[in-house]
């Protein structure tokens, strides 16, 4: 049973889907550039994207305390292996998640306006999280 409100739950749910679809294209273009963690499935094996494949990608919500930008779900972007990415390499993966989020935002959440920005050294989904009228 959860204790948060149906919409909220609703609001995280499509979250999920929209972070889903992300790390599915992620796979598509970069999922064979580093070998697998040892203990981590390959694409596809678990039920959760998060749990498989080389991408680990999904948001955690902070109340913003202490931030410049506020409220908002932070990015949180993991590649899972023991392999050394380089620098270059991490920042290209981070930038393509970005443009993935700015250009699935609106399909996601048509009805709200949300952005991706940088807040200090990650990024954060900002905007519109009202629940409407109840």
């Amino acid at each position: 049973m959860s204790m948060f409100h149906p919409k909220t739950n609703a609001f995280d749910k499509r979250m999920k889907e929209l972070f889903d679809e992300i790390d599915d294209e992620l796979e598509e273009e970069f999922g064979d550039r580093y070998p697998l963690h040892p203990n981590r499935p390959k694409r596809g094996a678990t039920a959760n994207k998060s749990a498989d494949g080389l991408f680990n990608i999904g948001v955690q919500f902070t109340p913003g305390y202490g931030s410049e930008q506020g409220r908002g779900y932070v990015v949180d972007f993991r590649i899972a292996t023991l392999a050394k990415v380089c620098s270059h390499e991490r920042e290209l993966f981070l930038d393509r998640v970005v443009e993935l989020i700015k250009l699935n935002l609106p399909e996601f959440f048509p009805d709200r306006h949300l952005e991706i920005v940088r807040d200090g050294s990650v990024f954060k989904i900002i905007g519109d999280f009202s629940l409407g009228s109840l």
